[in-house]
């Protein structure tokens, strides 16, 4: 097995490190990397209206990264007032190190299905909920905060830019060097890799390895796009990612 990860750095790197270290034959290739967010100059004026029993959701560890830099620049802390969620377990602690905050999260997937279902988030009318997110995604999260009577903000604390490469060259060096599986962890990301390789490397290499992916709708997607060798990790950490891939 030869493994191609996309993941942004430095999780990619760190994934690859760890497979190599298994013995694994695995490579890195980002696909997107990350800049700050166009709402960080307004995320302190949003904390700061917050109130006893009010939300706070982070959405991935980059949102959590690029705020908590945001606010430590500008000499200020995490409020107490409100109740602080992540999408999953390394969100959370992430969150948790820099807050020093309790933060709840979902225990079973990291989606925003399962993080709706937690008992704290049937009753909360009234409450605001503030969104700390990339540029886009999770939609499904403030559209049902809002149907439970939430007044819901979002703010974009990073952007992802795709990264440039030449297709073609990718392809055929990936192909050459007999990588037959891939990882993949959101949809932009598996959109970008189909978009890059061109039409022969797609039908001749792409859509023959198998993909391992970190959600049914994900893999939903790829069946889509024509790939039929697909798995699906408990997580999108580097540890359900390993798990699945050993």
């Amino acid at each position: 097995m030869s493994i191609l990860v996309t993941r942004p750095s430095p999780a990619g790197e760190q994934l690859v490190s760890r497979l190599r270290t298994l013995g694994q034959v695995a490579w890195s290739f980002p696909l997107i990397e990350f800049s700050p967010g166009r709402e960080l100059p307004t995320l302190f004026d949003h904390l700061s209206t917050l109130q006893e029993g009010d939300l706070v959701f982070a959405l991935s560890q980059h949102a959590v990264e690029f705020a908590h830099a945001h606010l430590q620049q500008h000499a200020h802390t995490w409020p107490i007032a409100p109740r602080y969620f992540a999408i999953g377990r390394t969100t959370a602690l992430a969150l948790h190190t820099v807050s020093g905050i309790d933060v709840r999260y979902p225990l079973d997937r990291e989606i925003s299905e399962v993080l709706l279902q937690l008992p704290e988030l049937q009753t909360i009318a009234g409450k605001r909920a503030l969104i700390l997110r990339g540029n886009g995604g999770r939609e499904l999260l403030g559209e049902t905060l809002t149907a439970r009577g939430a007044d819901v903000t979002f703010c974009e604390c990073y952007q992802r830019c795709a990264k440039y490469y030449d297709g073609a060259q990718e392809a055929m060096r990936w192909k050459a060097r007999g990588v037959n599986t891939l990882v993949i962890t959101s949809g932009e990301m598996l959109h970008q890799l189909w978009s890059l390789v061109p039409e022969w490397y797609r039908d001749n290499w792409l859509l023959r390895c198998r993909l391992l992916v970190v959600s049914e709708r994900l893999a939903n997607l790829a069946r889509e796009l024509g790939w039929q060798d697909i798995l699906i990790a408990e997580n999108a950490d580097n540890d359900a990612l390993l798990r699945a891939l050993q």
